[in-house]
């Protein structure tokens, strides 16, 4: 199953269902309104911060974005229905999308954890900009080469190299070299 899930307009309508408009949305988040009425028009998603930003300003979690249904109990992802849940740009600032996420907690209820499992594309010759937002990150490399800005530092993960942070300091992860790779990253923020 390959199906996409339309985060704008999961966002759209929960904004109309606080009655806020877009401006006051955008204010809170502390994002120009013009990224929010693209993202609500399901145009490239910039990456996970602005999404965890528009989240707490709606005092939702970032799951409810990504989820068509919440259930009690354990939840199980098979590798054999692999599902796409969003793509991202990641920042890229020429807006290629280079980023697939794949939920491996789609439907559980009340989590705090967002596991996925990322496929990144390969992204010759892009320029990035770095994110910040609440919360920590948990990034395992799965396959290829996985470079992490992260503050004044960057990082080169190789298959099994792992990294931990908080989210709040400066950071972008992207193939070393543009090249693709497949992480495991593990997200909390807190709502």
């Amino acid at each position: 199953m390959n199906t996409k899930v339309s985060v704008g307009s999961k966002i759209r309508s929960l904004r109309e269902s606080k009655m806020m408009d877009v401006e006051v949305l955008a204010e809170r988040a502390q994002l120009p309104v013009e990224q929010i009425k693209a993202i609500e028009n399901d145009g490239p998603l910039p990456g996970l911060a602005p999404l965890i930003k528009i989240a707490r300003v709606l005092g939702v979690r970032l799951g409810t974005f990504l989820d068509d249904q919440q259930g009690v109990g354990a939840v199980v992802s098979r590798s054999s229905q692999e599902r796409e849940s969003v793509r991202f740009s990641n920042h890229g600032q020429e807006g290629h999308e280079n980023m697939i996420y794949h939920s491996l907690s789609e439907g559980k209820e009340n989590r705090h954890l967002e596991p996925f499992v990322i496929d990144i594309l390969p992204n010759e010759n892009a320029q990035y900009s770095l994110s910040t937002h609440e919360g920590e990150e948990f990034i395992y490399v799965l396959d290829g080469q996985v470079e992490v800005n992260y503050g004044k530092h960057t990082y080169l993960l190789e298959k099994g190299d792992s990294i931990y942070y908080d989210s709040i300091v400066k950071h972008h992860v992207h193939g070393f070299g543009g090249a693709a790779a497949r992480i495991l990253a593990v997200i909390y923020t807190p709502i």
